[in-house]
């Protein structure tokens, strides 16, 4: 009975998983992303912790470096940090010592040991399905096929069928690559709106709506903007622009916040 416990005691301990959004997020935002054990830590008091926000403790972190996931240059085995990390429930100073943390962040100019985290949450506890998922965006982030950075939308046309409630709307996206990303919106009478997304220069209605938590599904959901923008339907009539308008809200609906 002990045996058939411990999985889910392993599970309660463990932290929660982030969204995917966020993750993803971090990673791209990280130059450097290192798997590493906490060997030591010191709090940072007076003028040097005057910014830290409510609820947290400023440390200066000694850690082993255990791998590093993402990078361009090697690192030495032994790193250090500035972070401030949340008080625990007694709202005393957390014992990170032998911790496993994830580390994102950039190097320090002329100092090959010293990194600054690139956000709040630039350490965070190190589990299997975050290093798991940290490592695949990482991986896919720098494939050659990966999806690209969507800066905008260029333009969108809306052009109506034969048949009452018939029509196609299409929304050319723009890429920081100039990679091309279109979403096609298909209408048919009695039936719910149906989208896809293509990627490169041949329209496929039939390659569906990404799947969620997917490279691609956080380029759209975290990449378009909340509206159409009017410069992309200018040439359109009003009733083809409306519907456009509307088409995209469903994409958008359908995908979901970015960081939910």
């Amino acid at each position: 009975m002990a045996a058939s416990a411990q999985p889910a005691q392993i599970a309660a301990d463990s932290p929660a998983l982030p969204g995917y959004g966020e993750i993803a997020g971090q990673v791209l935002g990280a130059p450097l992303i290192v798997d590493a054990t906490v060997r030591s830590t010191a709090t940072i008091r007076g003028a040097e912790a005057a910014d830290v926000p409510p609820g947290r403790v400023r440390y200066y972190v000694t850690a082993d470096v255990n791998a590093l996931i993402r990078g361009t240059t090697g690192l030495p085995a032994r790193i250090g940090y500035l972070v401030d990390v949340p008080l625990d429930f007694r709202g005393r100073p957390p014992r990170l010592r032998r911790e496993r943390v994830l580390v994102f962040a950039r190097p320090v100019s002329g100092r090959p040991d010293q990194l600054q985290l690139t956000g709040l949450d630039g350490q965070r506890p190190w589990s299997p399905p975050l290093d798991a998922m940290v490592r695949s965006i990482a991986r896919e982030a720098v494939s050659p096929d990966a999806p690209p950075e969507i800066i905008g939308i260029g333009n969108a046309f809306h052009v109506p069928g034969t048949l009452p409630g018939e029509g196609e709307t299409q929304i050319f996206l723009r890429t920081a690559n100039d990679d091309p990303i279109s979403l096609q919106i298909l209408r048919r009478p009695n039936q719910a709106p149906r989208w896809a997304v293509s990627l490169g220069e041949i329209v496929d209605d039939s390659a569906g709506p990404p799947q969620r938590d997917t490279f691609l599904w956080y380029r759209l959901a975290c990449g378009l903007p909340p509206e159409l923008p009017e410069s992309a339907i200018a040439a359109e009539s009003p009733m083809t622009a409306r519907v456009a308008r509307e088409d995209y809200r469903l994409v958008l609906r359908d995908l979901g916040p970015c960081r939910g």
